[in-house]
């Protein structure tokens, strides 16, 4: 029942089509992250269809607004992608891309390590670090198409963790619940100084009774100066 609603979701809200192996990997992963939430804290949604709808679903929206997501040779960078969100959605869908996925807890990257052996994914990286430093990290430093986040801090810190891993002319998309003017107009400064500027933001629903949801895009249109993210700490506490 699952995995045909999985299919019928994807086809709903993002417009595509699953093949029989992505919904099996979908179904998969959601039946490990359930169980594994019983054991350690990964998500506050664990009933199934919560979990189709509100993570994976969610995670793949961006693909709704950037088809080149999935067409195209991609290189993704997901910030703070704890239980996986939105960057392994997105990998399962889009094998034509290759995604590195970062969180800061080894406990969440040894559960995406899990997930990814068992569902056989061959276009993830995972990489334990804090934001500020793998910011710097010359292997990865503006190397990216897109960064992508969900849910990890405001945008006028997020602009930080993400901008200086974006190469010049991609994009950092920012996944926000409801209307999120207010922190475009206080994240405004940072995304100036980081070498970014404001595109678009786009609106979309998956549950009728909430308000709509949005990705925002910033554009990365000059080289990030090199003494940013700043050290460990410091956008959260003292952002831009």
């Amino acid at each position: 029942m699952f995995k045909n609603l999985i299919c019928e979701k994807f086809k709903q809200y993002v417009g595509i089509t699953l093949s029989d192996e992505q919904c099996l990997s979908f179904y998969t992963y959601m039946n490990m992250l359930i169980e594994k939430n019983k054991v350690m804290n990964l998500t506050a949604i664990t009933e199934p269809e919560e979990v189709i709808i509100r993570h994976f679903v969610d995670s793949a929206m961006a693909i709704k607004f950037y088809n080149d997501i999935l067409s195209d040779k991609k290189y993704i960078v997901d910030v703070g992608t704890g239980a996986g969100f939105p960057g392994l959605p997105l990998a399962i869908i889009s094998s034509n891309s290759s995604f590195v996925l970062n969180d800061t807890l080894g406990k969440r990257i040894n559960f995406l390590s899990e997930v990814i052996s068992e569902l056989n994914i061959k276009n993830v990286e995972l990489v334990k670090s804090r934001a500020e430093d793998f910011g710097h990290d010359k292997k990865y430093r503006e190397k990216f198409d897109y960064a992508v986040s969900r849910g990890v801090s405001k945008l006028s810190v997020l602009t930080e963790y993400s901008l200086p891993l974006v190469n010049v002319g991609g994009a950092m998309l920012a996944y926000k619940m409801f209307d999120c003017d207010d922190e475009l107009a206080s994240g405004n400064n940072a995304i100036t100084k980081l070498g970014g500027k404001f595109h678009v933001k786009h609106k979309y629903s998956i549950i009728d009774s909430e308000p709509d949801r949005c990705v925002i895009e910033i554009e990365k249109t000059s080289s990030t100066p090199p003494k940013f993210p700043r050290k460990a700490g410091t956008p959260s506490s003292n952002p831009l």
